[in-house]
Parts: structure tokens; C-alpha cells; sequence
């Protein structure tokens, strides 16, 4: 009986805790379309979308009878941008020492509040897509699902969980923390030997990770750890390579330093992260078996911010400063080899809302503004393993539509002034009509 008033209150809940419904029919226009397989501008842009999806793109695109028709002016429309390194569940403080302490302080549901204006601010930005790497107590997977059924605001995300370290390692919370004064002395996804890495990743499928995220090497803001210092064998990034990859899931691997980086292109990894102290062998290694490199220029930069204005630990800011000097050198030579690269920012790491900054970085390491944009959408999305339904404009994917003013091949910086948010078909900002007449979101 119990049960079944349950069933029956769940069922009474108001139609508010919903998904947003998109509306019936609506026809976007712009002086020009970013097309992200060519990398080319279209003019006029158009983009019709019915249902949450695009039913036609162009200027000579079909208009349903009916349709709601948004004038969106000297602006270019572009696939909604995806960052394929977010860390939607934390952001760094004034103070390091009182960020860790909060972690201790604060309850897991203040935590989880503390993240919907992270999520939203990322959505605002642009970015209709991310690939969360790493967050502790299932924050992340509550995140994602509730930003699925409509209970929260925020980008769509593909979220690996705990990330997966060894002992005393950067994926290792418990790190630098006298013994015995911790409950759990390591982090959740600490493991030692190959099979015990296997278990860790069935662990992570088990309770929701859409993807496995690694830390080969040594971190940054981790304490006990040399940046670049090599932290997985090759035997255990095999096995956990192939736990993950036989249970269909990617594995994205955390690795500044070249040895341990090449461990994990040779295990089979998907993407290495930051890469910042990449050589010309670990470049060559990654081309040949089509490793993708995700840069997260902005976070190194995010990190020196914080160094220049004392607000980190002398032995952080050190590695911060190292591993950014050598960081700049990496991405030219990955550019110019012909590495594939995917655009993701380590959000997180500096405060969130700002991730469109890395497509500046990007061209300023030499890569071309149309290529920085592609790596935010098609590149992004072949990598996210949703290139069928995201990533492009084109008639039956789903409608993540962002818009800039001006042409951002002429200035990539208008990529941070994005004024137009739709996802699935619903428009969650548009700066160009008055408030009164939008959604409430």
C-alpha cells in the first residue's frame, strides 16, 4: 500500500519538474552559418527546427507554415560548442587552503547545489555539451541526470565519475594528508595492479560513468607528485584500457609527461589531456594509431592567474609555471604535426562560464580560426562519440544552436560573446529580445 502511494505521488508532481518542451516550429536567421564540415560560412544563415531537431538548413530551407521566425541580425549561427574537459562540480575559491577545507565542511547535497550555477554558467557561455572528468560522490551523474529530465539547466554531459589513479597519485584526494587522519585514505578510484584497475572500471559502469578518465602521469594542483612523473604501468593502463573499451565505454587519460603519456597511447587510450610536456615520439605515436590530444590551454593560463596573484601553494604555482612554459611548445608541434586535436578547456580549474577563451589560445598556438571552431563541434563530437545527433547543422540532428555577433573567422574572440543558447530545439538565451518575452529558465 505503501508503495503504491508512492507511485502515486511521484505521478501527481507538477508538469514544471518536466523537460522543457521546445516549441512546435521555429526558423533561425542570421547573416551567416558556420558549416562545420567545411569549415566555411554560409550566407544567409538559416536553420529551421521542429521537435527539438533540424528539419533544414540554408537559405532556401522549407519554412513550415506557421513557424516562429528569430531574427538574429550580423551574426553567425554554429552548432552549440562542446568542451570535452569540464569539471562542472567544483570551482577554485579566492583561497586554496579554504577550498580544501570546504570540501570537508560542506554536505554532498550543498556540493551538489553549489554545481547548478557552474552548469548553468557553462550553458549560457555556448557550450550545449561537455565531458565531465572527474567528480567525487556521484555529483556529477545526479548532475547529468537531472539536467535530463529538466530539473536543472545546464549542458548536456557525458561524465566518467572518479577519476582512476594509483596510490598517492594525482587521482588520489587522500594525497599529502597525514596517515591515519582520514576515514578513507584514498580516493574512490585508487587502485594497484591490472586487475584491480579492471575492477575499478566495472566499479565506474556500474554506477553510471559514460567514459573512463585516467591520470597517467602527475598533476599540477596535487601535492606529493612530480607534473610529469609516469604513474601507471603498462601493464595496468592495458588492462584498464581494455576493461573499458570491451564494455563500450572511451577512456580519456590525465597526462602532462611524455613517458607516462605514451604508455597510454600505446595501451589504446582515446584523447590524452593537457599533454603539456609531450615530445616529438609521443606526437609521432599519437598520429599513427589517431590518439586524440585535448589541450586545455586555458587551464595552465587559469593556473598562472592564480600563481601571479599568490593564491596557491609555492610547490602548485612551481609546477603550474613549468608545465605551462614547456605546455606552449607542445601545442605548436602537435598543430603542425597533424595530430587531431578536440577542444576542451578543464573548466573547473578556472572559473566556469569562461571557456570559450581556449578558442584564442588555440589560434594564437597557430591553428586557424576555422579549425579551433570545428574542434569545438565536429572534432568535439567524434570524440564524445555523438557525431550521428551533434556537432554539425544539418537536417536531423538535434537542434544545439549557438550564435555570435559578427564573423568569428575574422575575430575568434566573438566566440566569447555568444548572445543565442538553443538545446534540443529550446532557447535559453537570447539577448536580442526583451526579457519579458523569454522563456523563464
Amino acid at each position: 500500500m505503501r508503495h503504491a502511494l508512492l507511485l502515486a505521488s511521484l505521478l501527481a508532481l507538477p508538469a514544471s519538474a518536466a523537460e522543457p518542451t521546445p516549441p512546435r516550429a521555429l526558423v533561425l536567421k542570421a547573416s551567416r552559418l558556420f558549416d562545420a564540415r567545411s569549415g566555411k560560412l554560409v550566407t544567409p544563415g538559416q536553420v529551421v527546427v521542429v521537435g527539438g531537431k533540424i528539419s533544414a538548413v540554408g537559405p532556401t530551407a522549407a519554412v513550415p507554415a506557421g513557424a516562429e521566425v528569430l531574427e538574429l541580425g550580423d551574426a553567425t549561427l554554429l552548432p552549440g560548442f562542446m568542451d570535452a574537459h569540464a569539471h562542472l562540480t567544483t570551482q577554485p575559491g579566492e583561497d586554496w587552503r579554504q577550498d580544501v577545507l570546504d570540501t570537508f565542511q560542506r554536505t554532498i547535497p550543498e556540493q551538489t547545489l553549489d554545481a547548478l550555477p557552474y552548469a548553468r554558467a557553462t550553458l549560457m557561455a555556448g557550450f550545449t555539451t561537455v565531458r565531465n572528468l572527474g567528480a567525487g560522490d556521484f555529483i556529477d551523474v545526479g548532475l547529468r541526470n537531472g539536467i535530463r529530465r529538466g530539473t536543472a539547466v545546464g549542458p548536456r554531459i557525458l561524465t566518467a565519475t572518479a577519476g582512476l589513479g594509483t596510490t598517492g597519485g594525482h587521482c588520489d584526494d587522500g594525497n599529502s594528508f597525514r596517515k591515519g587522519l582520514l576515514v578513507e585514505e584514498a580516493s574512490r578510484g585508487v587502485a594497484d595492479g591490472p586487475e584491480a584497475f579492471r575492477a575499478k572500471v566495472r566499479e565506474n559502469i556500474k554506477y553510471g560513468a559514460d567514459l573512463i578518465k585516467v591520470c597517467a602521469t602527475g598533476g599540477v594542483l596535487s601535492l606529493n607528485d612530480d607534473v610529469g612523473s609516469p604513474q601507471l604501468t603498462q601493464a595496468e593502463l592495458e588492462a584498464l584500457v581494455d576493461e573499458a573499451h570491451t564494455r563500450g565505454r572511451k577512456v580519456a587519460a590525465h597526462a602532462h609527461g611524455a613517458e607516462g603519456a605514451k604508455r597510454a597511447i600505446r595501451a589504446g587510450v582515446d584523447s590524452i589531456e593537457h599533454g603539456s610536456f609531450l615530445d616529438d615520439e609521443a606526437l609521432a605515436l599519437m598520429k599513427q594509431k589517431g590518439t586524440w590530444f585535448v589541450p586545455t590551454a586555458l587551464a595552465l593560463q587559469g593556473v598562472l592567474e592564480r600563481a601571479d596573484k599568490g593564491m596557491l601553494p609555492p610547490e602548485i604555482a612551481r609546477k603550474g609555471r613549468e608545465a605551462a612554459a614547456s605546455h606552449r611548445q607542445a601545442l605548436r608541434k602537435a598543430l603542425t604535426s597533424g595530430v587531431k586535436v578536440a577542444f576542451g578547456t578543464d573548466s573547473g580549474v578556472y572559473p566556469h562560464g569562461r571557456n570559450a577563451e581556449e578558442f584564442a589560445l588555440l589560434v594564437g598556438a597557430g591553428m586557424k580560426p576555422a579549425e579551433a571552431l570545428r574542434a569545438a563541434t565536429v572534432h568535439a563530437a567524434e570524440l564524445l562519440g555523438v557525431r550521428d545527433s551533434l556537432g554539425t547543422l544539418e537536417a536531423g540532428k538535434l537542434a544545439d544552436v549557438v550564435a555570435v555577433p559578427g564573423d568569428p573567422l575574422q575575430d575568434i574572440r566573438r566566440t566569447q560573446q555568444v548572445f543565442f543558447v538553443m538545446k534540443e530545439g529550446v532557447v535559453y538565451r537570447n539577448d536580442r529580445v526583451p526579457v519579458s518575452a523569454q522563456s523563464t529558465r
